[in-house]
């Protein structure tokens, strides 16, 4: 069979660059063990996978979902620095090496709001958000 050119496979997707990433996806597809659609002809991946857009015989469809799927990755997470692993609160950042005993610790936890009269509950959210209401 004589070579396939993109000019072949044009009128089935118009916009070339598009054409060049399906079949690129395609011939990428194809390396990784799908089966072909068509007889090889001692054609490489690419030339083979003009021909399969060129006669229809895959679904362009699924090449655009499979496209999709390889351009969007989830980047890696970073490791973290120790300057961070200080940032996260423990037990031992929280209150240091000092001992504390149960009753300060019950002295220094904020009060129920259920205790509070609604007038104090205005008070205290305002002073946190510094005089400004939302």
């Amino acid at each position: 069979m004589a070579r396939v050119t993109v000019e072949d496979c044009v009128d089935k997707v118009p916009n070339r660059f598009e054409l060049v990433l399906l079949a690129a996806q395609r011939a990428r597809n194809l390396s990784r063990g799908e089966e072909l659609t068509l007889d090889r002809d001692d054609d490489k991946n690419p030339v083979v996978a003009l021909r399969e857009i060129a006669d229809q015989t895959i679904p362009l469809e699924k090449l655009q979902t499979d496209l999709m799927k390889s351009l969007s990755r989830a980047p890696e997470p970073e490791p973290a620095d120790e300057e961070v692993m200080d940032l996260i609160p423990t037990d031992q950042n929280i209150f240091g090496l000092q001992d504390i005993s149960a009753e300060e610790e019950a002295a220094s936890l904020p009060v129920d709001n259920e205790d509070l009269p609604p007038e104090d509950i205005e008070a205290a959210i305002e002073a946190e958000l510094g005089g400004r209401r939302r």
